[in-house]
């Protein structure tokens, strides 16, 4: 849950902040703790929603451009076939 602080660390950190606030300011900290903790996690999933959504949107313009240039192609003029030049005709060799 912290990390690398183990059981004996909190604990030392609650003793510390005891001594130093003493017993009466100890909830009020807990509490000015927790809002911000929580306050730090709404912000880093609205972070990582913002995120998110921009790459969904990047992708949906990607998606959009390539149907953009299928549409074109499709639509495009369709070039008449180039004229057939009239070949010489090749002269039968009659059988020998």
């Amino acid at each position: 849950m912290f990390g690398t602080l183990g059981m004996p660390e909190l604990i030392l950190i609650f003793v510390v902040a005891l001594l130093l606030f003493g017993p009466r300011k100890m909830p009020d900290i807990g509490r000015s703790i927790g809002r911000a903790l929580g306050e730090f996690r709404r912000a880093s999933n609205e972070f990582k929603r913002t995120i998110e959504d921009e790459v969904a949107a990047d992708e949906i313009r990607e998606v959009e451009k390539d149907l953009k240039e299928i549409k074109d192609t499709i639509n495009a003029p369709v070039d008449s076939p180039p004229a057939r030049t009239a070949a010489p005709e090749e002269k039968e060799s009659g059988g020998s």
